[in-house]
């Protein structure tokens, strides 16, 4: 008899995970949790990653904010896995981070104990004593509404003794046992008793379960470093009430009340959040940007300095290997992130740029073209990409410093006219810049300026660092944990930015398809959130016209 082939799932369910009890991991401070999902693959006893939450700072008792979505097959039983790591480092790795503990069960069982809860495991199976997981699941709901929220508070309570409260926000929807589940948290505004929080969209399905008379809570805290946040206050409110509000265009206030405070007549809050921006709106994908035409604009940028190593010797990250067998780690990542985003360009020409050479000319160069010819900068294909490399590592010197943000500038000016445009093209283009680097950046304020700059375009920029270097301060770029703001104290208007190091995927069989697969996995979602942004839909689907008469060759 034959194997049965698998249909198509149920439905995409959304996990969400909590903790209570972990545990102390660290000398002088609590752990730094993050939980890991891994689902056995069909026929095998073998684990695979399927995702990871945020890192929480300080906190025995997190609640994650950034959910897991998977298929659920009803016919199945498909084996999950969630692990709970202190995270130490920078490092993707797992391996050099504290194991909290772990739960193994059947994604069935998640589903149908709703929500579900377990004690944490040792890697034995024995319990951790005092350790619990929860997880609640929801069905995901494809094509569904999502409400855009631009949120400031006024004279909200001080809770610091030395200077101003550092407040964020905790957006909660109430699940089916009374609890308060959290599922969108802000970035935090430092030293100010009137924040402004950058405007956000959260899915209706994740606050209310499509209910939108069901209640929601905003609570809004001062951020502790030690994890200790102090509640300022919160109010409750419905999907509805923002719907009917959005309807008008008026602006919606809301006191922020402490149950554990007794007012005074003259102080009746804790502050007043202002809702000055309210808008519900259906959310398009990633795909319906690419059916309406929109072309994805590759660039690489490639680091000459002489931290590389000199190009003729086998240990230079430079070192091309003369029988073509071994190509060094520059050549890699061109290969494996160029091999993916060149589908989604017509033309197949790219930009090629270096910087930090002395060139042929004598002139020390922070933005050049790879072939040579500033007036067209263009290789044919990414293998043309990466035999204009191998042409201008025999026609450089190695040089300095690591200085990126003209690169970046070169980039952005192409996707600011690309906007211009947007007029009349409507979502018609988008820039993905792959910079390539093997050390510090020595240009960081200007770099920061240039991404801040950047992050109101239609433009990502992805870092991958080569070699072997200390690339901590890289992450200070990513804006996954934060709000990356400018020297000169300007926000980025989202996150653009996605920085992983080669070395973390070296050793994989696969390790060009996990570069690829890390470093764009943000890419959609940066593209769809810059139309939101902009308020741009995709363009109508263009139907190529197939001429019968054509013969398949």
């Amino acid at each position: 008899m034959s194997q049965p082939s698998r249909s198509g799932p149920v439905s995409k369910v959304e996990l969400r995970v909590e903790c209570t009890g972990l545990k102390k991991k660290d000398e002088f401070s609590k752990s730094d949790p993050c939980a890991v999902l891994y689902m056995q693959q069909r026929g095998t006893n073998s684990w695979s990653e399927m995702g990871r939450t945020e890192q929480i700072k300080n906190n025995h008792n997190p609640k994650f904010v950034t959910p897991f979505t998977v298929d659920y097959f009803f016919e199945e039983i498909q084996k999950v896995k969630i692990e709970v790591y202190d995270l130490d480092n920078a490092t993707s790795k797992l391996t050099d981070d504290d194991f909290l503990g772990k739960v193994e069960c059947n994604l069935a069982q998640i589903v149908s104990r709703n929500p579900f809860s377990a004690p944490l495991e040792k890697t034995d199976g024995k319990p951790i004593g005092g350790s619990l997981i929860y997880v609640r699941s929801e069905e995901v709901r494809e094509g569904g509404e999502m409400v855009f929220l631009h949120i400031g508070a006024t004279k909200v309570d001080n809770k610091d003794f030395m200077g101003k409260s550092d407040p964020f926000l905790e957006i909660s929807r109430q699940a089916s046992d009374g609890s308060w589940q959290v599922v969108h948290r802000t970035e935090v505004c430092k030293n100010t008793l009137n924040p402004v929080w950058r405007p956000f969209q959260v899915a209706v399905q994740a606050l209310c379960g499509g209910n939108k008379t069901q209640q929601i809570q905003f609570s809004c805290s001062d951020h502790d470093s030690d994890g200790s946040h102090d509640l300022i206050g919160s109010f409750t409110t419905t999907i509805a009430e923002l719907e009917q509000a959005a309807a008008t265009g008026k602006e919606l206030q809301f006191p922020f009340i402490n149950p554990k405070k007794n007012y005074k007549k003259s102080k009746t809050n804790s502050g007043v959040a202002h809702m000055t921006e309210v808008r519900i709106f259906r959310q398009p994908n990633f795909l319906e940007f690419i059916y309406g035409g929109m072309q994805i604009n590759f660039t690489v940028g490639v680091d000459f300095t002489g931290s590389n190593g000199e190009p003729s010797r086998p240990d230079s990250l430079h070192y091309i290997d003369p029988s073509g067998q071994r190509p060094n780690q520059y050549m890699h990542a061109i290969q494996a992130v160029g091999s993916v985003c060149q589908e989604y360009d017509t033309d197949k020409l790219f930009p090629a740029l270096g910087f930090g050479a002395k060139l042929p000319d004598g002139n020390i160069s922070m933005e050049f073209a790879l072939n040579f010819n500033p007036a067209n900068p263009y290789c044919a294909g990414i293998n043309g990409v990466v035999e204009a490399y191998k042409y201008a590592i025999q026609n450089v010197q190695l040089w300095g410093p690591t200085n990126v943000a003209p690169i970046i500038y070169h980039v952005a000016r192409f996707a600011e006219q690309a906007q211009k445009e947007e007029a009349e093209k409507g979502a018609h283009a988008y820039y993905v810049l792959l910079l390539l680097t093997d050390g510090i950046i020595t240009d960081m304020d200007q770099t920061r300026d240039a991404i801040v700059y950047a992050s109101g375009l239609p433009m990502s920029l992805i870092i991958v660092g080569v070699g072997e270097a200390d690339f901590s301060d890289m992450n200070f770029l990513d804006g996954d944990n934060g709000v990356l703001k400018g020297a000169n104290g300007r926000p980025a208007l989202r996150d653009i930015v996605q920085f992983v190091p080669f070395r973390d995927y070296q050793s994989s069989a696969f390790a060009g398809a996990d570069l690829a697969r890390q470093v764009l996995a943000e890419v959609p979602q940066q593209v769809v959130n810059y139309f939101t942004m902009r308020r741009i839909t995709p363009n109508q689907r263009q139907n190529t016209a197939v001429d019968p008469n054509q013969q398949l060759a």
